[in-house]
């Protein structure tokens, strides 16, 4: 049951006051109003059952105060009720104990979703743009690697970790039972694919003896087996750009570069250049293809109301699709076409030489897209510089 009740009454907050103007939370409490959060997640709550629950807004500020300081469940909670700074945060009084950290997992498992984040984080900018903290109108797009928190398993010992866990769950209901099977030393045979193929057959057989024990299986071998076959099924699981790992299905093999891989997520991010304040935020698995979900950053990042001017992105942006898309949602309908008339204005700049450009066309002006090597770094820099031009073609009706 979710109530919402006034806050920080105590005649103690007056010690508040020792907290420094400049202290990084009492800048944030100030600039921003988290209370929207508790109508955003009212619906997620019973509304006559159950005990009193913590506000969402409270919760939600916990874990901005772990993100910030990089803190479990239990550090935020235990230095959280010896902090004055995180309390005048959390608008608590400073006698009120805070929630048990059991609660921060049960809040973000259970109340919190993708699209419940993407609307906190566009009330945040809205806000921000509305107090003018936001006022460029320039924004970049790119995205950042992220590892996953388990071992990156090959495809043989994956299966071989997955046999000996169906083996385990089957045993604590049949203590005296073995498998007439013999984990086969993968790790001799010089042929990759004949190694895969060795421990598959070797996982398929111990999957097809549990289902033909005379004991009937338990519920946690039932789901071990169906979660097994769901990954060895999977097309891309020999080539080993599948899953690997029982424990984070969902990480994904992915490229940083020609030569340098990585397994895990991909947080891709639209982000103002100048106040470096990020407007909209997707996630997917490592083998995620940049750009992909450029068309919902550019949404969400406009419905805080920001007016997009400028895109900034690197060589991987640089694709007719998300040029259209740019101009699609800056309002510019108009089409992609190639022209290099204009290569000379951008040749001038300090240590970078035009090596790409082409023009989207609209009937209120054009988006002028130029790439650049940096020489100096020796390192690609692709600017999307979408400017509205003086000129305003006659043909550009689509």
């Amino acid at each position: 049951m979710l109530r919402i009740e006034s806050k920080q009454t105590s005649f103690h907050t007056s010690l508040y006051n020792k907290i420094p103007e400049n202290h990084i939370l009492k800048t944030v409490e100030q600039a921003v109003d988290f209370s929207f959060i508790n109508e955003l997640l009212k619906e997620s709550y019973s509304k006559k059952m159950g005990r009193p629950a913590k506000e969402p807004a409270l919760m939600c500020k916990l874990l901005f105060l772990q993100h910030l300081y990089n803190q479990s469940d239990e550090r935020v909670i235990e230095d959280g009720n010896l902090n004055l700074a995180y309390m005048y945060f959390l608008h608590l009084n400073p006698e009120e104990a805070l929630p048990d950290k059991s609660l921060l997992s049960i809040f973000r498992c259970h109340r919190l979703g993708e699209t419940t984040l993407d609307d906190i984080i566009t009330e945040i900018v809205r806000q921000c743009v509305e107090q003018k903290i936001i006022e460029c109108g320039t924004i970049s797009i790119d995205a950042t690697h992220v590892a996953a928190n388990t071992f990156n398993n090959t495809a043989e010992r994956l299966m071989k970790k997955i046999a000996k866990k169906v083996i385990k769950s089957h045993q604590k209901l049949d203590e005296d039972f073995e498998s007439q099977y013999e984990i086969p030393d993968y790790e001799i045979i010089e042929d990759h694919k004949e190694a895969k193929q060795v421990m598959k057959t070797y996982l398929d057989n111990v999957i097809e003896e549990m289902e033909n024990s005379a004991i009937p299986m338990a519920q946690e071998t039932e789901d071990i087996i169906t979660q097994a076959k769901g990954i060895v099924s999977d097309p891309k699981f020999i080539v080993q750009k599948g899953a690997r790992s029982i424990i984070d299905e969902d990480a994904r093999v992915g490229r940083k570069s020609k030569t340098d891989r990585f397994y895990g997520y991909k947080t891709e991010f639209m982000m103002t250049t100048d106040e470096n304040i990020i407007t909209a935020v997707c996630t997917e698995n490592g083998a995620y293809t940049d750009g992909s979900n450029t068309n919902i950053l550019f949404k969400n990042t406009l419905a805080s109301g920001l007016k997009v001017k400028e895109v900034y992105g690197d060589k991987a942006y640089f694709r007719k699709p998300i040029l259209a898309t740019c101009a699609h949602e800056s309002k510019m309908p108009g089409y992609v076409s190639d022209n290099d008339s204009d290569n000379d204005k951008y040749s001038d700049m300090p240590g970078c030489a035009t090596f790409s450009h082409s023009t989207i066309q609209a009937g209120e002006g054009s988006i002028t897209t130029s790439g650049y090597l940096d020489v100096k770094s020796s390192m690609y820099r692709q600017f999307v510089v979408a400017e509205r031009s003086e000129r305003n073609p006659a043909a550009a009706n689509t």
